[in-house]
């Protein structure tokens, strides 16, 4: 075998450990392309039997037509040259064949049932059963629509034996169950399946594939617990994957049919594009039809103007969903002109037309708190006390009312006594001082349901009435409401000058309590402008003429701006006081007052690292309040604070709600946000999984809200999570995402990284070839960002993925590269020790690399020193392994005497249960008898439990 030769074969070795997919296609066609020019008959052969597999696995089935014909013929035409496995794996691919050949509508029935026959005469040839024949025959009787033809051939497949060349023990039952959910049989296709679940499943595509399979008889028998899960479970393994675009379609209606078209949409545009390179015609049109299904729902309920985005922009649902039924309708027409029947027409429009199984079906822990809470709103807080309304109160009496509250700071009972009064004196021609009145209590009621707007044209009308009634206090009261709301809806220019003008006024002509009302709004003012020292001094007024008032909640509303004000100013001592004073009076006042100074409270205890003193507060606050913004923030916090005391548990329950309740009030920032913190905390549970699909769902969300860089780093926490999860391919998606997000000279640090992880993962995938590339490009951008220490980490790196990608001089040359970096990087173990530490690898790996390609001098030389250069940095289980590299490196040279007092020290430096230490004491013993003296070795070996030899 010639060392080209040779060289082919370890490639193609390397292609048949690569994922599925596009990359693993164009890497085989390569061998192909050499082997053919070199005339390496078997490896052509070997090349084509992989790429037939990996064609119809990577989503290319066309393909495999041509190379399975071409092994075929080769087969042929010199079978002895073959042996038993290559034959076997041969007749299995006349499976790929059959199913890829239903597929294209452009292929004639007559060449699928031709080589359906070819089949059948080689297995019995060869003393096959006529299972795997059989169970193919039903397959494409079922594809026409020949029901009796079906019945029959699926008969004929369950009595006859299976043998080696059967399906696995779960794709096998994977298509009995198909057929049976198609004769309406649910009860016997999911008692079918229960063996593949206990674990008799042995390949890649399962269990999904047969969980897919199980969506309709699931929510059919009522089992919709287990259709959650199995979509869940099922998608995660087929959205990677192209080849299984048929799949993701069934993924796609069942959201349709259970409620869940907002995901369902999700899934669409997440695959939409791989509609223009399907793996089949049959594929396309499954995934067409089902979406369409989607959009047609959605349209129906009022989204039909929705945008949906595709590759160069974006269309509408109702546009988009009429393209797919085109498309899919076309395509199952020219199935049925191929087959000779209407099956597939008529099984597509059954689709289009499908209806909902169940009215709505929870695909997750905050969807099901998303259906728990109150239609129309978040879950309720606590009811308050119930208000009190004399039953004869006239409409001053009423208004009176409502004020005293509203100045008692308990906003919800005035709202109920405005509403009373509304309901009493409706018709009622009231005076100008009531009607003021009551549009001032309207401001405050559109104020609490967040129309800015609204309030502030109650606000404006009051203060005309007011003037009308010759109340210029409670008018100037009304602008100065007027103008804080332009303020704060982002107009200053419009309001600020109105309330400097209308808290002059009453600073100078109002009572106590309006003196100090007046000063809070300017204290807001001065907010808004970015001088929280001047709205301090204001607030610090408004507290003094509030203390002259019986008004305990002005108080304590007027205190809690002033502990806004000092957590802005970072006074923490004076904000830890005024901040557990306010939450103590406020229990005086009102529950929804308390519930916001124990929210004050427990964030500064937060600050403080008393996290179990402010969970107490956040619980306080949650047992209530009835604003629902408080409560979310209270459960936002406590969550936070849980995660600090390691109680992930009991965090993620809040986040669950936090992310339920943003739903339920619009927050979809907040939702997105939150979806991350939560995806976190599932992973400090444990929970891998949830992890994942809470920050899947969470980088959409931050996508959709343009928040890049918030995106960006959900990818990156996705990444490890999916390496914890051994999904490797997915993260190696994410890395390659991120190295593109973050392009641009400020970001090459970043992009490095990704380069270098992603070169880690195929590193450990023994895809050495392919890690070596982004080792490379790592290096690359280190080097750009100067940063040595990296580029040279990077280089080593690289080296050594070469090396076992048997590519020897490639990683001697990264090596010197390597080399070459390093003579310029500092020595001193005080001045930089990271370089000290990098240094010390490179010549302790470069001492493997070298004596692994039989430079045993170099790699001699090459080992000297590393050991004292980890030791000066206190890097001491590195320096012993160094050493005992050292010593063995040695005995390899036949340079006994010099390795046996190497060896010996660092036998001395391993803990007693450490793993090297056999290793060590072989070694040892060995050049003690090198060196005669025999004696000392068996003792070595009888201390340390090493076998002779």
């Amino acid at each position: 075998m010639t060392h080209n030769e040779d060289s082919l074969w370890h490639l193609l070795r390397e292609v048949e450990r690569m994922p599925f997919g596009a990359g693993q296609i164009a890497a085989v066609e390569e061998v192909i392309e050499h082997a053919d020019a070199a005339g390496l008959r078997d490896l052509a052969f070997a090349a084509r039997m992989l790429a037939t597999n990996a064609y119809v696995q990577g989503g290319e089935p066309a393909k495999a037509f041509v190379t399975f014909s071409w092994c075929l013929a080769d087969f042929d035409a010199d079978p002895g040259r073959h042996d038993r496995a290559q034959a076997l794996e041969l007749l299995w691919h006349f499976k790929f064949a059959v199913r890829a050949l239903t597929t294209f509508p452009d292929i004639p029935l007559d060449r699928t049932y031709a080589v359906l026959d070819d089949m059948e005469r080689r297995y019995r040839d060869g003393g096959h059963s006529l299972y795997a024949v059989y169970s193919l025959r039903h397959l494409v009787a079922r594809h026409i629509g020949d029901a009796d033809a079906a019945r029959h051939w699926y008969e004929r497949w369950c009595v006859t034996p299976r043998d080696e060349l059967s399906d696995c023990a779960g794709c096998d039952p994977t298509r009995k169950v198909r057929y049976l959910v198609s004769c309406g049989r649910d009860e016997e296709a999911i008692a079918l399946a229960e063996p593949v679940f206990a674990g008799q499943a042995t390949c890649l595509n399962q269990p999904q594939d047969i969980l897919v399979a199980l969506l309709v008889p699931y929510l059919r028998t009522g089992a919709l617990d287990r259709a959650a899960d199995a979509h869940r479970r099922a998608y995660r393994a087929h959205r990677q994957h192209l080849a299984d675009l048929a799949s993701i379609a069934e993924h796609v209606e069942f959201c349709a049919r259970t409620g869940n078209e907002a995901r369902g949409l999700e899934i669409v545009e997440r695959h939409l594009d791989w509609l223009d390179r399907a793996p089949s015609p049959y594929a396309a049109m499954e995934f067409a039809s089902a979406a369409a299904l989607v959009l047609s729902r959605l349209a129906g309920a009022g989204q039909a103007d929705a945008p949906v985005r595709r590759r160069g922009g974006e269309v509408s649902v109702a546009a988009l969903g009429e393209e797919l039924t085109r498309f899919a309708t076309d395509l199952a027409a020219r199935f049925d002109a191929r087959n000779g029947t209407t099956h597939q027409s008529e099984r597509i429009a059954q689709r289009l037309a499908a209806q909902p199984l169940v009215e709505y079906l929870p695909l997750s822990v905050t969807a099901r708190r998303r259906v728990a809470a109150a239609p129309g709103g978040p879950p309720p807080g606590p009811k308050p006390a119930p208000v009190v309304i004399p039953d004869d109160a006239g409409p001053s009496e009423l208004l009176d009312l409502a004020e005293e509250h509203f100045r008692q700071g308990r906003t919800a009972a005035a709202i109920e006594v405005w509403w009373a009064f509304d309901a009493r004196h409706a018709e009622a021609e009231l005076d100008a001082r009531s009607a003021a009145r009551r549009a001032e209590g309207r401001g405050h009621e559109l104020v609490e349901d967040e129309d800015l707007a609204g309030a502030e044209a109650q606000w404006q009308r009051a203060a005309e009435l007011f003037g009308e009634a010759g109340d210029e206090v409670r008018r100037q009261v009304a602008l100065g409401k007027v103008g804080l709301a332009r303020c704060v809806a982002g107009r200053p220019e419009a309001g600020a000058d109105l309330v400097e003008q209308t808290t002059a006024y009453l600073v100078a002509q109002a009572p106590p309590d309006r003196r100090a009302g007046a000063l809070s709004r300017l204290a807001v003012l001065r907010l808004i402008q970015e001088r929280p020292e001047d709205a301090l001094a204001v607030l610090d007024e408004a507290a003094a003429q509030a203390a002259q008032t019986d008004l305990t909640s002005l108080q304590v509303e007027i205190d809690l701006r002033r502990a806004e004000c000092l957590g802005v100013l970072g006074r923490a001592d004076e904000l830890r006081d005024l901040a557990a004073s306010v939450r103590e009076r406020a229990r005086a006042v009102d529950a929804d007052v308390l519930s916001r100074a124990a929210l004050v409270h427990g964030s500064v205890l937060s600050g403080d690292g008393q996290h179990a003193a402010a969970v107490d507060a956040f619980d306080e606050a949650l047992s209530v309040a009835s604003d629902p913004m408080v409560r979310l923030n209270a459960r936002l916090y406590r969550a936070r604070a849980q995660l600090e005391l390691n109680r992930a548990a009991a965090a993620v329950d809040d986040l669950v709600e936090v992310v339920a309740e943003c739903a339920q009030l619009g927050r979809e920032e907040g939702g997105a946000f939150a979806r991350f913190e939560l995806a976190e905390a599932y992973r400090r549970a444990g929970r891998l999984t949830e992890a994942a699909e809470a920050g899947e769902e969470a980088v959409v969300a931050l996508d959709r809200l343009g928040a890049q860089d918030e995106a960006d780093r959900c990818r990156y926490f996705l990444a490890d999570v999916y390496r914890e999860l051994d999904e490797p391919e997915l993260a190696l998606g994410l890395l390659d995402t991120l190295a593109t997000n973050l392009d641009g000279f400020d970001n090459l640090p970043a992009r490095a990284r990704m380069h270098e992880e992603a070169g880690d993962i195929l590193y450990r995938l023994d895809r050495d070839a392919q890690a070596a590339t982004r080792y490379a490009a790592a290096a690359r951008a280190y080097g750009q960002a100067e940063l040595r220490v990296d580029e040279v980490r990077a280089h080593r790196k690289r080296a050594l993925a070469l090396r076992w990608a048997d590519r020897i001089d490639e990683a001697l040359a990264a090596l010197g590269e390597a080399d070459a970096l390093a003579a310029r990087l500092p020595s001193d173990p005080a001045r930089d020790p990271q370089a000290v530490w990098e240094r010390a690898m490179l010549g302790y790996e470069g001492a493997r690399l070298l004596a692994g390609v039989d430079r045993l001098t170099e790699s001699v030389d090459r080992i000297e020193g590393v050991a004292a250069a980890f030791r000066s940095i206190d890097a001491y289980s590195e320096g012993v392994l160094a050493e005992l590299l050292h010593g063995e490196l040695l005995l390899r040279a036949d340079r006994p005497a010099e390795a046996e007092p190497v060896l010996r020290a660092a036998l001395g430096g391993l803990p007693p249960d450490a793993d090297p230490v056999g290793h060590a004491a072989w070694l040892l013993a060995t050049a003690l008898d090198a060196l005669g003296r025999a004696d000392e070795a068996r003792a070595v070996r009888a201390e340390y439990g090493v076998e002779e030899g």
